[in-house]
């Protein structure tokens, strides 16, 4: 499987197959799901939710079990992506934007929950601090910005013990190397991970006063901010 020339044609071509894909190539993707329905505040019941980076829409439909009546709003540079969680989401109050990050109007106070499963190490460190920021002013006041993902810096002297557990893991999934052979080529082309600690300093600047550390496993990492 050829990498694509782009994120957006990668992910129409990684579309067919995605749960699978992402449960076999992710450590702890059930984990890294779940996470944004556990460790909620008490009584805390969302009306109006954004998902960046939706996939194929696993992070809402997770979400749909505890907040099934929220407006939410998906965001995918996947046309092929949303097309799916259009299919998928048939009966919900749902709506899409084909587009990326740093093309989508953040508006101010609009959303009591931002989620992003798996979607931000695309974004290079300025990116994600401009979209910590965004994220902020996007959400009311009490609001929860969730994200799971593999929170570590290529250069880390960690980084290379994570790529060998790395590789045994997706391996045992799939035995003929062809798929860790195609998710390196992506990480090296497309893939920009950055530190938790570094992210949670980047997103105490934009203005949350709490992050905090719900699950952890080696770097595959779900933060919550509170506004």
């Amino acid at each position: 499987m050829k990498i694509g020339e782009n994120i957006a044609v990668e992910f129409n071509d990684f579309s067919k197959n995605y749960t699978n894909d992402m449960i076999g190539c992710v450590p702890h993707y059930r984990s890294l799901i779940s996470s944004f329905t556990t460790n909620l505040p008490f009584n805390f019941n969302p009306t109006s939710i954004l998902d960046l980076g939706s996939g194929n829409g696993n992070v809402t439909a997770q979400l749909l079990t505890c907040f099934p009546n929220a407006s939410y709003t998906l965001v995918d540079a996947s046309a092929d992506m949303i097309q799916l969680c259009g299919s998928r989401f048939k009966g919900y109050d749902v709506s899409y934007a084909n587009t990326y990050f740093n093309q989508f109007l953040f508006e101010e106070e609009k959303y009591d929950f931002i989620v992003a499963g798996m979607s931000l190490h695309h974004c290079d460190e300025l990116e994600k601090q401009a979209i910590f920021k965004s994220t902020y002013a996007s959400l009311k006041k009490g609001g929860l910005f969730s994200c799971s993902d593999l929170m570590i810096n290529k250069t880390d002297p960690e980084h290379a013990k994570i790529l060998i557990a790395w590789e045994e893991f997706v391996n045992t999934n799939f035995s003929d190397g062809q798929k860790w052979a195609w998710l390196m080529e992506h990480y090296n082309a497309f893939d920009k991970p950055t530190d938790y600690l570094v992210q949670i300093a980047w997103m105490k600047t934009a203005g949350f006063t709490t992050v905090q550390i719900p699950f952890k496993e080696d770097y595959w990492i779900h933060l919550q901010a509170i506004k």
